[in-house]
């Protein structure tokens, strides 16, 4: 797959495939291609990003050459989106029942009773507490779990077979990202969903994910199954990351933590060769 803005590649022949019942990350920093690459699979680039290589594929059909009506079913219906941000994703003037009674007409047809039931037995089953009450809240009146919550139930409720989750605890304190984590878990299992996880956080990588591609300037630079990519890590970039995370022992509980120095090159900057070579302290001739 290959995603340009205008001229400019910021997507650059990335491949993966995500089965059903499998949890699948995109790892890396901010910048590195993740959210793009996750937006295409939905034609929810905005523009003026396109694909202009490799194809964006859901149950074998290309997802590019839909036409409208079927793109729409495909959102909601076929692939489920928790948004990063649900308090700017959720309609400000919305209540939380209305959104998703919408979502249980469009995609299976539930109308009155049948969907106001069906919309509160979600709400209960993404452990959103008390339904019935938030039920009629507007979004701006939840925390940011709630909201989490609320936006996870709408993603699902159309009956998906992937879920694309773009940073979804990301806004979390910890103790409310655990349970969010746990809660994804439970429904991949109960519902043999297929899920893609978009993170800057290995730590949620280890967490849940089964298998994992580390992203850096549009490209992928390493794929392996969880437990392999935390114990033998293979590219520069990977190890960096893993020292950079915060830890409650080692070398770094008492001065600054280590850091990836530099940032990662703007698309159209790309340095010749690996492109994580200017930051790298392992790099040597053969990386330019």
């Amino acid at each position: 797959l290959a995603v340009a803005f205008g001229g400019t590649r910021v997507v650059d022949g990335v491949s993966f495939d995500v089965e059903g019942g499998e949890i699948v990350a995109l790892a890396g920093e901010s910048g590195s291609g993740k959210t793009v690459t996750a937006l295409s699979l939905l034609g929810l680039v905005p523009a003026p990003g396109r694909v202009v290589g490799g194809t964006a594929c859901f149950e074998g059909r290309d997802v590019a050459s839909l036409p409208a009506q079927d793109l729409r079913r495909l959102r909601g219906g076929g692939i489920g989106f928790v948004f990063q941000e649900p308090g700017e994703a959720l309609d400000p003037v919305r209540t939380i029942g209305s959104e998703l009674v919408a979502v249980l007409g469009r995609h299976r047809g539930l109308r009155g009773a049948d969907a106001r039931r069906e919309a509160l037995s979600w709400l209960a089953r993404v452990a959103l507490p008390d339904p019935e009450a938030r039920f009629d809240d507007l979004p701006h009146g939840m925390s940011g779990g709630m909201r989490q919550r609320a936006m996870l139930a709408l993603a699902l409720a159309g009956g998906p077979r992937l879920l694309v989750a773009d940073e979804p605890t990301s806004a979390l304190d910890v103790t409310i990202q655990a349970q969010l984590l746990d809660l994804l878990h439970r429904l991949r299992d109960e519902l043999g969903l297929a899920v893609l996880l978009v993170t800057h956080d290995l730590g949620v990588v280890a967490e849940i994910a089964d298998r994992a591609l580390v992203l850096y300037a549009g490209e992928v630079v390493e794929e392996a199954p969880v437990e392999e990519l935390l114990a033998s890590p293979a590219h520069p970039y990977t190890r960096a990351l893993l020292a950079a995370r915060p830890r409650g022992d080692g070398p770094g509980r008492r001065g600054r933590l280590p850091a990836i120095g530099g940032a990662v090159p703007e698309p159209g900057a790309w340095p010749p060769g690996c492109r994580f070579s200017p930051r790298c302290a392992e790099a040597f001739g053969r990386c330019w």
